[in-house]
Order: C-alpha cells, then sequence, then structure tokens
C-alpha cells in the first residue's frame, strides 16, 4: 500500500507537468491494445503496463517487444514496449492522414504474483494538434487467488475531457498449467464521442513449451489468430486479423528480447552439456546484506544444486573451494546436496589448495578431486579443548564461585577450573568420537578407502602435499582450475561448458508458469546467543514469529537454531511463541552447528526436531555463577563507598573498570545468599526438564537421564529421542511442506526471517587516517563482559569457548 500511494503521488507530479491536450477523444480499447494477443491476464504480461499496469508485478526480468503491422495496415501501425519488474514504457507510433501521431504509455505496479494494483499515465505527441487525444490515467488490478484463475479490472479516465473506460477480464486454466487458458473480456466505453460495449473472447494453447497457438473472436465479428515462437531469451510472434464483413486481412509481427521464456530446447534431449562453475572465494552462511555483501547463503547454496540436479542441460557442477569458510555443519549440508546431485546421474568436481579434515570430507563427495601442486591437506582429526582463566583471574585479583549442581553443565569450569573436569571430559570426547567416525565413514565410502587406511593417514601421515595426496588417493588430478577446466571440456565435449549459477533455467523461467504465489514456507533464524536484544534479540524475533505464525500465506515455520542458549527468559520468549503456534500450522526446528542448553530450550515444543549427525545439541541443565572482587579494585587504586537500604542491597555493588565499562561487585555471596541461588537453579533446572518433557510428550523420568547438562551430537540424539530425524535446513522444509499438505514437487516460496538489513555500516569505516577503526572483540573480554552482565543469573547455555564469534554478535 505504500509503495502503491508512492506511486500515485509521482503520477500526479507528471500529469502537472504534462500539458493539456486540447481534443478529448479517447482511443477505444481494442484499438489501443491491438497488439494484443490475448486479454491482458491471459498469458504472460500483456503489453507491459500499456493494457493493464497490474501486470508488470509478474515480470522477472526486464524485456522488450517491438512489433509492427504489415502493408495492409492504412495507418502503418508499430510499437515499441518494455517492462522491467513493476515497470513499463509503451509507445505506439501511426499515421492519420498523412501525419505521425506517437500514443506514450508509462506505467507502474506494486504487489505479487496473488494480487497487484498498477498505475498508468497515458499522452499522445501529433504532428497535427488536431489529432491530439486526451491524456489517460489507467488504474488497474490484477487477481490471481489459484493457479487455475486470473481476474483483472482496468479503469481508464480523460484526464482532459469527460469519459471513462472501464475493462475487465477474466481467465481460467482448467489443468492449473500453461497448456490451455480460456479468456474472455468486457469493456464500457464512456465517453461523448462513444458510448458502446464491447467483448471478445478465445483461448491459448501451448502444447509445447514455448510455442503457443491463440485464436480470438470479437463481438464486432471479427477474428484473430496468433502464433509465438520463443527461443529462450528471444521470441518471434505473428498475429492475422480479419473480419467477416471485409475482405481485407492485416498481419502483425514481433520480436521479443530479453526475459528468459519456455522453449522446446529446455525439454528435448539437449545435446550441448554444460557445467555450473563456483569459482570465486565463498563465506557461507545463513543471511546476507542486501548490499555490499558477498556471503553465499546456506539456502540459496542449497537452492542452487537442486536447480542444477533438475536442470537438464547442466552436466554437473564445478566447485574452487580456495577461500571457502563455513562451518562443518553447513559443509555437511552441502556436502549431502552434492551426494544428491551425484545420484540424479550428474558430475561433481572440486577443485581444493588448502584445507583441513572438514573441508577435504565436504571435497570428498566429488567425482574429481583436483589439488594445487604447492597445496596441502591435514587430515588432523578433531580436537575440543579449553582455556582456563582460574589462575589468571587470582593473579589479577577476581575471585569467581562457581553454582554447578549438574553433573555435565560444564559452562563455567573455564573460570573455575585448571583442567576439565571428568564429566565434561567424557561428554567431550564422546563428541569427538561421533564426529571422526561420520567423517570417516564417508570418507571411506567416498574414495574407497577402508577405515583402516583412513586411521593409518589421520595417525600416521596427517599432512600432505599434492603428490602425496594423489599417491594415497585422496585426490585424482594435480593442477589448478584449469585442470578443472580440462575434466569439464571432456566430460561435455566442447569449450563453452561453464555457465554461471544464475543462468540455470529454474531462475530464469517466467512467472506465468504457475499463476498467484506458491505456497509460503517461513524459514526464521535464531542465531546466537540468547539474548533479549543481541545473538537471537528474543524481542524483536518473537515479533516476526508471530507475524509469520498469523500470516494465512505462510502454511508453515521453519525455525533454524544455531545458538549455544544463555538467558532463559529470552530462550522462553520464543519458545512460548513455538508453543502458542503449534498446532495452528507445522512449526518444524532445523538445528544448525549448535542448538544446545537455551538453544534446545528454543527447539523442544516443535512438531519436529531435525539435526545434522555433527550438530551438538542437548545440553539439558542450568549454570549459574558470581564473579567479584578479590584485589584487583586495590591493585589498581580505586575505592568504592555506599549507603543502602535494604540487607542486601549492595549485593551487586562494586567498582566499574574504566575504559572497559565492567562492573565487578565487591563481594561474594554470604551462605543464605548462595542458598537462594541455588534454589533458583535448580528450580529453573526442574522447570527446563518438565517443558522439555511435555515438548517431546515423554515422562519427565525419561528425560533426566540424558539431561544433567549433557551435550550430545545429532547422532545421539535421534538415538536418544531429542531429535527426530537426521538432516539439515532442506530436510526440515521438505518436512514441513509435507505437514502443510504441499506436495513435494510443487514450487513453494521460502520466506527468511527477520531481514539482515541493506548493508553493513561499518564497511564505510575501514579506516581513520591509517589507523584501523573496526573494533574486533577479544573472546576472553566478550566471556568476562557477557559473565558480569549476567552475574548471579542462573543460565541455560554452554560453555562460552565452544560459540563461534559470530553468535556472540
Amino acid at each position: 500500500m505504500k509503495r502503491f500511494l508512492l506511486i500515485t503521488l509521482l503520477f500526479s507530479i507528471i500529469v502537472d507537468l504534462v500539458p493539456a491536450q486540447s481534443q478529448s477523444t479517447i482511443t477505444p480499447y481494442y484499438e489501443r491494445n491491438s497488439f494484443l494477443f490475448t486479454s491482458p491476464g491471459a498469458m504472460k504480461f500483456g503489453l507491459y503496463g500499456t493494457d493493464n499496469p497490474a501486470l508488470l508485478a509478474t515480470i522477472r526480468q526486464p524485456d522488450i517487444l517491438i512489433t509492427w503491422n504489415d502493408a495492409n495496415d492504412p495507418m502503418h501501425r508499430w510499437g515499441m514496449f518494455a517492462g522491467v519488474p513493476y515497470a513499463g514504457l509503451g509507445m505506439e507510433r501511426v499515421k492519420i492522414e498523412g501525419a505521425a501521431v506517437s500514443n506514450y504509455h508509462l506505467s507502474f505496479a506494486s504487489g505479487d504474483r496473488s494480487f497487484s494494483t498498477g498505475i498508468s499515465y497515458g499522452w499522445t505527441i501529433a504532428g497535427n494538434p488536431a489529432l491530439d487525444k486526451s491524456s489517460l490515467l489507467t488504474l488497474g488490478s490484477l487477481f490471481r487467488p489459484i493457479p487455475l484463475l486470473s481476474t483483472g479490472i482496468t479503469y481508464t479516465s480523460a484526464l482532459n475531457s469527460k469519459g471513462y473506460e472501464l475493462a475487465g477480464d477474466i481467465a481460467g486454466r482448467p489443468f492449473g498449467t500453461e497448456l490451455l487458458t480460456i479468456f474472455a473480456d468486457y469493456i464500457l466505453h464512456r465517453t461523448p464521442q462513444l458510448d458502446q460495449d464491447t467483448w471478445s473472447a478465445g483461448f491459448a494453447l501451448e502444447a509445447l513449451p514455448g510455442i503457443r497457438f491463440t485464436a480470438r473472436y470479437f463481438n464486432s465479428e471479427a477474428f484473430t489468430f496468433g502464433l509465438q515462437f520463443n527461443l529462450g531469451r528471444i521470441g518471434l510472434e505473428s498475429q492475422t486479423r480479419s473480419a467477416v464483413n471485409q475482405r481485407r486481412t492485416m498481419t502483425s509481427y514481433g520480436i521479443r528480447i530479453g526475459a528468459y521464456d519456455r522453449n522446446i530446447f529446455d525439454q528435448a534431449v539437449v545435446a550441448k552439456k554444460v557445467f555450473v562453475e563456483l569459482n570465486r572465494p565463498m563465506h557461507v552462511d545463513y543471511q546476507r546484506y542486501l548490499f555490499f555483501d558477498n556471503t553465499q547463503t546456506l539456502s540459496s547454496l542449497i537452492d542452487l544444486i537442486d536447480a542444477a540436479k533438475n536442470d537438464a542441460a547442466v552436466a554437473g557442477i564445478a566447485i574452487n573451494t580456495s577461500g571457502l569458510s563455513a562451518d562443518a555443519e553447513k559443509l555437511w549440508e552441502l556436502r549431502e546436496k552434492l551426494k544428491d546431485l551425484k545420484a540424479s546421474g550428474k558430475k561433481v568436481f572440486i577443485f581444493i589448495d588448502r584445507g583441513d579434515i572438514n573441508l577435504y570430507h565436504f571435497a570428498s563427495v566429488a567425482d574429481k578431486i583436483v589439488m594445487d601442486p604447492m597445496g596441502t591437506v591435514m587430515l588432523d582429526g578433531f580436537v575440543m579443548g579449553r582455556t582456563f582463566l582460574k589462575g589468571t583471574l587470582e593473579k589479577i585479583g577476581l575471585g569467581f564461585d562457581e553454582w554447578r549442581f549438574f553433573k555435565y553443565k560444564s559452562a563455567n569450569e573455564s573460570l573455575s577450573r585448571e583442567n576439565m573436569s571428568d564429566a565434561d571430559r567424557e561428554q567431550r570426547q564422546k563428541l569427538v568420537d561421533d564426529w571422526y567416525k561420520i567423517v570417516s565413514d564417508e570418507i571411506s565410502e567416498s574414495r574407497h578407502l577402508t577405515s583402516d587406511q583412513i586411521d593409518t593417514l589421520v595417525n600416521n601421515k596427517v599432512l600432505f602435499f599434492a603428490q602425496q595426496a594423489k599417491e594415497m588417493g585422496l585426490i585424482d588430478s594435480i593442477g589448478r582450475w584449469e585442470v578443472v577446466k580440462d575434466l569439464v571440456r571432456q566430460t561435455t565435449g566442447h569449450d563453452d561448458s561453464f555457465i554461471s549459477p544464475r543462468s540455470i533455467a529454474k531462475f530464469n523461467l517466467p512467472y506465468d508458469n504457475r499463476w498467484g504465489e506458491p505456497p509460503q514456507i517461513a524459514v526464521i533464524y535464531a542465531l546466537g546467543v540468547c539474548d533479549m536484544d543481541r545473538g537471537i534479540a528474543a524481542r524483536r524475533l518473537v515479533k516476526d514469529f508471530e507475524a509469520a505464525a498469523d500470516n494465512s500465506k505462510i502454511k508453515a515455520i521453519v525455525l533454524r537454531i544455531d545458538s549455544p542458549g544463555g538467558d532463559g527468559m529470552a530462550s522462553d520468549y520464543i519458545a512460548e511463541a513455538v508453543k502458542k503456534a503449534k498446532g495452528r500450522k507445522p512449526i518444524i526446528v532445523s538445528q544448525g552447528f549448535v542448538a544446545a542448553s537455551g538453544g534446545y530450550w528454543l527447539s523442544m515444543y516443535a512438531d519436529t526436531i531435525v539435526a545434522a549427525p555433527r550438530t551438538i545439541t542437548g545440553s539439558i541443565g542450568v549454570i549459574g555463577g558470581w564473579m567479584y572482587n578479590q584485589g584487583l579494585k586495590e591493585k589498581l587504586g580505586l575505592s568504592t563507598d555506599f549507603v543502602k537500604v535494604g540487607a542486601h542491597a549492595d549485593l551487586g555493588f562494586g567498582m566499574t573498570l574504566p575504559l572497559i565499562g565492567m562492573q565487578i561487585p565487591d563481594r561474594n555471596l554470604t551462605a543464605g545468599e548462595r542458598a537462594v541461588a541455588e534454589a533458583a537453579i535448580k528450580n529453573m533446572y526442574k522447570e527446563f526438564v518438565e517443558k522439555v518433557s511435555l515438548g517431546r510428550r515423554k515422562p519427565a523420568s525419561d528425560i533426566e537421564p540424558i539431561a544433567q547438562g549433557r551435550v550430545w551430537s545429532g547422532l545421539d540424539g535421534k538415538q536418544n529421542g531429542l531429535v527426530d530425524v537426521l538432516g539439515g535446513l532442506e530436510t526440515a522444509i521438505d518436512i514441513a511442506k509435507n505437514r502443510a499438505g504441499i506436495p513435494k514437487y510443487q514450487e513453494c516460496s521460502i520466506i527468511e526471517m527477520p531481514k539482515k538489513g541493506l548493508f553493513d555500516f561499518s564497511m564505510f569505516m575501514p579506516k581513520l587516517f591509517g589507523v584501523e577503526t573496526r573494533i574486533t572483540s577479544d573472546p576472553t573480554v566478550e566471556l568476562l563482559k557477557f559473565r558480569l552482565q549476567h552475574n548471579g543469573k542462573p543460565l541455560p547455555m554452554l560453555p562460552m569457548e565452544d560459540i563461534e564469534p559470530r553468535t556472540m554478535e
């Protein structure tokens, strides 16, 4: 609505600037739109807004049409029409009594593929002032509630005289596809010069992709027959007009250039095969800024691989992993999708230069691995370790009292111990053991190596240069990207073998493949530490979730979680929103690299929980602790004083560190105060277990043995019931579609929330007088800050050192 009001304001300014015409004639509808093959909403996007401006909302790519009549037309009519998404320009030129008359239309639209509105301004420039026509203002709407039906209406008003024209059209697709379209329209023309009703009806048949035959009958006893033939981004057309009471027939011709259209070559056996090229440094994340951001999103890459799989022209994908940045879980999801591509009979070629075991695991899915002659691969296994700050805190004069009442809840060990507890060592060892088994098994399968051979490579060899890697069977060829190109040329049999991802047919097909907006699935991202205003930003995220739950167009919600927990209140905000929406529409959780503790709290009420085998999940437990001054204040020469009312009012009072701005309490808790803290933590833990019991539909007695703060891999989570399905984001979306009753083959729109924003403001402040101004946070400082901000609070969260830096944002 805001966009439409803005367009209306713009048009009012344009109308004021264009001089008024001296005559008042409104050219009748069918004469004004004589180059139309069908009613406006029946086929493609009409005349780019000249007929119904609302149709501009259905344009996907820039397009231009040049059309003209043959010599049998006494007016020598020709036209040029161009459109881009939501905007169009039309020009038609005729000769009347030897004078040239040019009619122009400028159009804009707003809306989506189900409902759109538009506005168009038309004016005439004539060589003979006597031939001037009234300027026209047209308001249009298009409504496509289902794939079977399209309706449109336009109201055209003469701006310089009395008179108007009202046109309505309706079209139906009996089979729900472009195969057959039946249409009709009715026009009320009311001007002082002409007062009449007219109508037409006909059909459009597309028996073969991009080849369309049209027939149309007018109540004036005129007929048109048309043929369109499309070659992808170029189209040819011709239409013949005749009338019962006239011997002369008139034919128009046209050529269209720009937007991709259906064509028979996409459906036939494609002789010239191509590879999709991914040859630039990639940072893979969940979301990206709209501008100045080269991030490749996980969802877009999954969509790309799926589109390549279903494109008959694509023989495979070639990927350059140089500079590739992604966590192990995202790499696993992409690897699974590439496996699916290979299963369809297509090839995967991957180039590597330097990589660790995670990157090599990803690359091992390829049919051919090419390695840089100066490259290295390190198969070093997996390690999880911690830095312990107890001694450091003692030296600088800070005390820390750990409140730990559950065996595996080890989040505060880095502040209270000098090494791992037995329980923490046990759970971490199980995680790395699981990760190693997953990676070892999958590399063994892909590279036809035994598990013993993998163990030998990891434990005895570790580092491999290119020649060694080839001898050990880890790679297939040595060389740079040119070698990959050679492999592609050998596979396709020709030199011009690469296409960009956006050249895949799926991303170019016209929107009239399907009328109306396809069913929508919301993918809502809960990323980072659980906090009210940063990380997952629960205060804002809950509004996005509720909006998705209330939106009737959204048929299901996928909540993607990559969070180690944090503030229990923030976790519960989202969990309660999930619980409230449950039953109204399917709610599926997709767990990323980590969805444990407060991250699992976010998950527990979902209809289905999906996790990757290497996901860190579980950690149903609560931790707390108290950091306080134990000599630092005195070493810095600071002193504090206070007055108070209330026996415990001074509990959190203490010095504020200069520059850093962190407040450190002066004292530890008394025995009574600590007992209160202990009761709060145990109470929150009991509530956590009960909520998981409710969400997972299991008795609390079944949850308790797998709780106690223990983390689990996704693999173990599936076995102990914390997880329902092993898979990634695509798996969760497929489950959501199925639960919502959407057929797997049907197109579905993914609505991602919340939006990341236009651009990263910090990129505009890289240096000031040669000095770096971007602030890079130190993990240790962030750890201390977070602990002090939540000092004494019960926290369902993982150890901070297990969190990626991004999750603290």
